[in-house]
């Protein structure tokens, strides 16, 4: 079977974040005799055909050099909302869709776009398509009447729609009518190998974009409650983003500079070590499409404390045991903490819920519940879920 990914976010290095996940799956897919062949934008010029391993990788160029700035940056969702953004993604829409057909026309038997804009609006009607949503583009949904109508007839058309959370696959269902049972919901592959159980002693963690929806300065205002409470905790933030400086003073404007370590942007193999010391891990954002840093803390044993509001990361932060859920307040945050912290059995069930989660996203399975959506796709079997 020839499958080709179809989608504007795939790795242009080793070790580029953008898209790793889906190297992951294309790799984990070849060790199954699923042939892969990427169709994805250049950037910057840089186009051209590389291979990795079984999986061929084909960049397309759809501007002059300096103009290609649309992917591989999280600015796509923006670019829907603007007369230039959307003259951009026209143009990156047509060159996907052209390879996507030369592609079909070579042998490809099932389409798997990632993301339904624009990989899903470039996919060739008649040939069979599996579509998954993965977060922004579902998102787009919820709050973009524009993007609800582009986006209506490609989920409609699909023969097989997958999402990573069943509450994305909720946005889904509201926004396009197309409904996403329990056998379509699933978390991306990653590296499952790479966690061992943390040891503890280095307090709280945050592993996020520094962006205002992450909602990190919840994090800071909780370490200055607890320390007005006589419980000092110090917190660790893990990543970088437009939101540092002002989420640096607020720590300085509350008395808990010195508690509170900003580490920068960590790679992502490097994730499992950093949090090999870590006590808990807060996730405060809001309407996240599934919460990964909260899924890898949990790999590690660690407990995470989230908000009701958090949106996907509920599939993986139960409400007791190795998480706490949460309104979005620094008190209850402050509550949840001493909760954990005072809670004999964390660890262990931490570590049972992280056995689980290495086993779900482990990239071989999650190459085998792909296989069996193109299966579908192709012949109507059901899914191997």
């Amino acid at each position: 079977m020839r499958v080709v990914f179809l989608t504007h976010n795939y790795p242009r290095w080793p070790g580029d974040v953008s898209g790793a996940f889906l190297a992951t799956l294309a790799a984990a897919l070849g060790r199954r005799g699923v042939e892969v062949r990427v169709v994805a934008p250049s950037d910057e010029g840089q186009g051209g055909v590389e291979t990795e391993g079984t999986v061929t990788i084909r960049r397309v160029r759809y501007a002059r050099a300096g103009q290609e700035r649309i992917a591989y940056r999280g600015t796509m969702s923006q670019a829907i909302r603007s007369p230039a953004g959307l003259q951009a993604l026209t143009g990156l829409w047509r060159s996907l869709r052209r390879a996507a057909e030369e592609e079909v026309a070579g042998g490809a038997s099932v389409i798997h776009a990632h993301w339904w804009i624009p990989g899903g609006l470039a996919a060739p009607a008649e040939t069979p398509l599996v579509l998954t949503s993965h977060g922004t583009d579902a998102a787009l949904l919820r709050h973009s009447g524009l993007a609800r109508r582009l986006a209506r007839p490609v989920y409609r058309r699909a023969r097989v729609v997958t999402a990573v959370s069943r509450e994305m696959a909720t946005w889904i269902e509201n926004g396009v009518g197309r409904h996403i049972d329990k056998h379509h919901v699933q978390a991306m592959p990653v590296d499952t190998t790479a966690y061992q159980w943390s040891e503890g002693g280095g307090g709280a963690y945050v592993v996020a974009r520094l962006s205002k929806q992450k909602r990190v300065d919840l994090a800071i205002r909780t370490i200055s409650f607890l320390e007005t409470l006589g419980a000092a905790l110090p917190l660790t933030v893990v990543g970088d983003g437009p939101e540092r400086g002002a989420l640096e003073q607020l720590a300085t404007e509350l008395g808990v500079a010195r508690r509170v370590r900003f580490l920068g942007a960590v790679k992502p193999a490097e994730i499992p070590g950093v949090l090999r010391t870590a006590d808990l891990m807060y996730f405060p954002a809001a309407g996240e499409g599934f919460g990964l840093a909260a899924a890898e803390a949990i790999m590690c044993g660690v407990p995470v404390i989230a908000c009701w509001d958090g949106g996907g990361v509920l599939d993986v932060v139960p409400e007791t045991g190795a998480g706490r859920r949460v309104i979005p307040s620094a008190d209850a945050l402050a509550d949840a903490t001493l909760d954990i912290l005072t809670d004999e059995t964390r660890r262990e069930q931490a570590r049972d819920l992280g056995l689980f989660w290495r086993r779900r996203l482990d990239p071989d399975h999650v190459a085998g519940v792909c296989a069996g959506w193109y299966r579908e796709a192709l012949d109507g079997t059901a899914p191997n879920g």
